[in-house]
């Protein structure tokens, strides 16, 4: 199950918390729509800043995406095999 959630109010003038909120759910423009896992932390999230987006549940489950490596380690280990050739 999944929650997809729509930013369907400015946020101008919103306080501090609701703007981390916002941001916390990954939305950052107007009309921008997400799906996130259905959980009691994200229902909590949506539930403090309901006056400025649109949920619904759906059926489909939201994409896992990879962890990447920082830049720096990619960069490393790059020249780490470079120089082993």
């Amino acid at each position: 199950m999944g929650l997809r959630i729509k930013l369907v109010k400015s946020f101008a003038g919103a306080s501090e918390s609701q703007l981390a909120t916002i941001t916390g759910l990954g939305l950052k423009k107007f009309g921008q729509e997400k799906l996130l896992k259905d959980t009691p932390e994200i229902r909590g999230m949506v539930f403090k800043v309901k006056h400025l987006v649109a949920s619904e549940t759906v059926s489909e489950e939201p994409k896992a995406h990879p962890r990447r490596k920082p830049r720096k380690i990619v960069r490393r280990d790059r020249a780490r095999a470079a120089a082993q050739k």
